[in-house]
């Protein structure tokens, strides 16, 4: 899970860089980004999905299970597979060199798309890795 965080974080970052840099971005790195994007998001939902989550339920009271967390995170996982696919076709549009007809208007889709990662993994971090017994000290990791 720590590794899947550190992936997504990786990619946030990526994404930052390039919404930082905009117009003027590296286009290697834009089609880099949109190459992978979707099939990461993908390999670590269904980890999430069929390894953590039931994990997490299994270790809930009674009363924490009416709360369905997990079931507002596995809709969260499929708002992020639909906006890493827009993301990856704005990417791979720029990194083929068409032009950015607003530079403000992309900024504005990748920081929404990170910024919900990062938000969601805070909330892994804060309510399901403890109560899976995973150690997350370093806000780093």
């Amino acid at each position: 899970m720590k590794r899947a965080h550190l992936q997504k974080l990786r990619l946030c970052d990526t994404l930052e860089i390039i919404a930082d840099a905009l117009p003027n971005v590296d286009r290697l790195r834009c089609l880099r980004t949109a190459s992978a994007i979707v099939q990461l998001l993908r390999d670590i939902h269904r980890f999430e999905e069929t390894v953590i989550f039931p994990a997490y339920e299994a270790n809930l009271t009674s009363a924490e299970a009416n709360l369905a967390s997990t079931a507002r995170l596995r809709v969260e996982h499929i708002e992020d597979q639909c906006f890493a696919g827009e993301v990856a076709e704005s990417l791979l549009a720029i990194g083929h060199g068409e032009p950015i007809e607003s530079a403000e208007a992309v900024r504005f889709m990748l920081r929404g798309f990170f910024d919900g990662l990062r938000r969601h993994i805070a909330f892994e971090r804060e309510h399901v890795l403890p109560r899976i017994g995973v150690s997350d000290t370093d806000p780093a990791a």
